[in-house]
């Protein structure tokens, strides 16, 4: 089962291969840019679920869960030299009706080539026909969606989306080479915790996260007369670690549908909430035991007031 469709069972995953998504979001929360961040892929699943289950043939079908490789990011920046800082390139707007020059709403985008493997959950195995059906149906609606913020312009050239069983799902280590998938690295994060901690017993978890953002150049005496610069971080020999959003804490009371100004989509209630951060980890397919576990999925923990994207399905 899933936290959405407790009800179902996971009878088989999709693979949506090498996505091609022009100006995705590069800004996944107000301190973290570059990859966009993992909610803008989890509810674009959540999104594409939803108008597969408006299809009567597939109206007993739920999507649940992504897999995120990514085989290419090219944020959109400019510096103009190599002392300076970057900048994100920005787009002017259209006039305005009154002739008038529209304001610029700064913003970050990249280019991605990504695959993503996505569960299925029905109550029943798919027959034959009804995975066609699926496969079909994903193949248009994906292109027809924003994904991360970005436009789709095109798929895999040769087997752009492809259904495999739950126990079959190793099949697809090989079709997400040579990507990298992005994985949870708490185990990761606790570690570099308690490494600071040795030196500083007051560290923390978020001094800790900005640690593995941080450079230490150190001179060396070479001792001829001569000295050389080494560079360090708390993250080596441990992998392509990167500081990530993992969902909201909700910082106020959740508001009735229509109460809230300036809302996305009035319809439904909403509420304040920040940004939690965590740490991440690029691995290569061959590193990882099940891809199953890659898979992240959506929960709210109405308790603490949290809305979190996590790799642990629920079951």
């Amino acid at each position: 089962m899933s936290y959405l469709y407790p009800d179902k069972e996971l009878v088989g995953y999709v693979l949506i291969k090498n996505i091609r998504v022009q100006n995705a979001n590069a800004i996944s929360s107000p301190i973290t840019y570059g990859f966009p961040a993992i909610t803008g892929f989890t509810g674009a699943i959540h999104a594409l679920s939803r108008k597969i289950s408006a299809i009567p043939e597939l109206e007993k079908i739920s999507l649940d869960g992504v897999l995120i490789s990514c085989y290419e990011c090219q944020p959109q920046i400019y510096r103009e030299a190599s002392y300076k800082e970057y900048t994100f390139n920005q787009t002017r707007n259209p006039i305005l009706r009154s002739g008038k020059t529209a304001s610029i709403i700064e913003e970050g985008r990249c280019h991605l080539r990504v695959s993503l493997v996505i569960g299925i959950y029905a109550e029943d195995d798919l027959e034959p026909e009804e995975q066609d059906c699926l496969l079909k149906t994903i193949n248009i609606k994906v292109q027809q969606q924003r994904l991360a913020g970005g436009s789709v312009i095109g798929l895999d050239r040769f087997k752009p989306v492809t259904f495999v069983k739950d126990s079959e799902i190793k099949e697809l280590t090989q079709s997400l080479l040579p990507a990298f998938i992005l994985m949870n690295a708490q185990q990761e994060l606790t570690d570099i915790t308690q490494q600071l901690r040795k030196s500083n017993p007051e560290a923390s978890a978020l001094d800790a996260l900005i640690a593995t953002a941080t450079l230490h150049h150190t001179p060396i005496d070479n001792g001829n007369g001569t000295s050389s610069w080494q560079t360090q971080s708390v993250k080596q020999g441990k992998g392509w670690l990167v500081p990530i959003p993992i969902g909201f804490q909700a910082i106020s009371e959740c508001y009735e549908s229509g109460m809230m100004q300036n809302v996305r989509n009035p319809e439904y209630p909403s509420q304040y909430v920040e940004s939690i951060y965590g740490l991440g980890k690029w691995v290569f397919p061959h590193r990882i035991d099940n891809l199953a576990d890659a898979l992240w999925y959506q929960h709210h923990d109405d308790a603490n007031n949290l809305y979190l994207v996590t790799q642990n399905k629920g079951n």
